[in-house]
């Protein structure tokens, strides 16, 4: 084995160039996969965190996913019943204190109480069709970011003047209102009050930015004209990705509707299916181009070996040893590149991470980048591998020839 890596190290330093050319050519490809991989993963896992901070992982409302049997369905098979009309029933969640403590020793995050209105905010002759969502300021930051992206002021100045509302900055923007300002909010059920602007949010959501107030409970339950009222439990977890298994578990429980983020955005998610399909297209096309690269030179090089072939034979090396020498020959240059390559697409990374963009529509200025292992060790993986392929194939070829026909020129 040593004489196998002497003879490949001897050939790999002999030719400076060549060895230069092929080296950059796998670093090149490697380097490019991994810049292209880290922005359109980057792009996709920042739509998506800002997707999931914006709401809850998991809503429990008021709703029945179905509506209850009917105690005949219950009873014969062969009955069923349409196009009844509802009981009316009171709205809201039953015990709402006592579902959360039930659900809380198990759940793996936090829950809060909300109460959700429809609401008009008129201001200076505005109109604006507004989500009142009504919450207890300290159980708040378990839910949700909402205190991170406060502006101007903090949840707790909701407990400094009375209906104070916290209202998101676009909608600010829409009608006009400062910190400090009086408006009117109007429910269809004719509910009507004045609160005080005591702060703004931002989310970087604009649908949310732009038509979302937040308010005490208290304040809530008097625009939706019922007292106690709890219309909405809110459930953040620590692993968003189990939001799905645990709102069908809470759902179990509870008999409430549970709509997991997931199922809210399954529209929107199923388009990542497409876009990671051409993410891994084009990252593919990247590697198969270099890979091309890579075999023609290490294959050139190999061929150009071909009199170092014949003496190599007459001197006695079997088949195996001699195309051993130009796998481990080719595996060398492989792994020179991929490491190279590693280095130039962290590089890459981190010039196009420290590109500054100016965007009114963007709420960060630098692009969003991931730096994943799985980019290296598949970019890797795949230049290694056409590396190998690149110096076993013409080695085989050229190793199963007769020496003689080798230096006479017969190849």
């Amino acid at each position: 084995m040593n004489l196998i890596f002497d003879i490949a190290w001897t050939h790999v330093r002999a030719r400076l160039r060549q060895t230069g050319v092929a080296v950059a050519g796998v670093a090149t490809g490697v380097g490019f996969s991994i810049m292209m991989a880290a922005l359109m993963q980057g792009s996709q896992d920042d739509f998506i965190r800002q997707l999931v901070n914006a709401m809850a992982h998991i809503t429990v409302s008021d709703e029945r996913r179905a509506p209850p049997p009917q105690p005949a369905e219950r009873f014969y098979d062969a009955a069923e019943i349409h196009n009844l009309t509802p009981e009316a029933r009171r709205r809201g969640i039953k015990n709402p204190l006592a579902t959360m403590a039930a659900l809380e020793p198990w759940l793996p995050g936090g829950i809060a109480p909300t109460v959700r209105v429809q609401a008009i905010i008129r201001y200076a002759s505005h109109d604006v069709a507004t989500a009142i969502v009504a919450i207890d300021p300290r159980r708040e930051p378990l839910v949700s970011d909402l205190p991170k992206q406060m502006r101007g002021a903090t949840l707790a100045a909701l407990y400094r003047a009375t209906n104070a509302i916290v209202i998101g900055d676009r909608l600010s923007e829409k009608i006009g209102a400062r910190i400090g300002a009086n408006i009117t909010l109007q429910t269809s059920e004719g509910a009507r009050l004045n609160a005080q602007v005591v702060g703004f949010f931002h989310t970087g959501v604009r649908q949310i930015d732009e038509s979302t107030a937040y308010v005490l409970v208290k304040t809530g339950q008097i625009l939706a004209r019922q007292t106690g009222l709890i219309n909405e439990l809110r459930i953040r977890l620590r692993d968003p990705m189990a939001a799905r298994e645990i709102a069908t578990r809470v759902e179990r429980e509870t008999g409430y509707k549970s709509v997991s983020w997931e199922e809210a955005h399954e529209d929107l998610l199923s388009t990542f299916i497409i876009r990671n399909i051409i993410m891994y297209t084009v990252v593919g096309a990247i590697l198969l181009v270099a890979s091309f690269g890579t075999y023609n030179i290490i294959s050139t090089i190999t061929h150009e070996k071909a009199r170092d072939i014949a003496i190599m034979k007459s001197l006695g090396l079997s088949e195996f040893t001699v195309r051993s020498i130009f796998v481990v020959e080719a595996s060398i240059i492989g792994v020179a590149g991929a490491v190279a390559g590693f280095v130039l697409g962290y590089l890459l990374c981190l010039g196009l991470g420290s590109i500054e963009i100016k965007s009114p529509f963007l709420d960060s200025n630098h692009l969003p980048l991931a730096y994943s292992y799985l980019h290296y060790l598949l970019a890797g993986f795949v230049a290694l591998a056409s590396s190998v392929i690149a110096g076993y194939q013409p080695a085989r070829k050229a190793a199963r020839l007769h020496p003689v026909e080798i230096i006479r020129g017969a190849t």
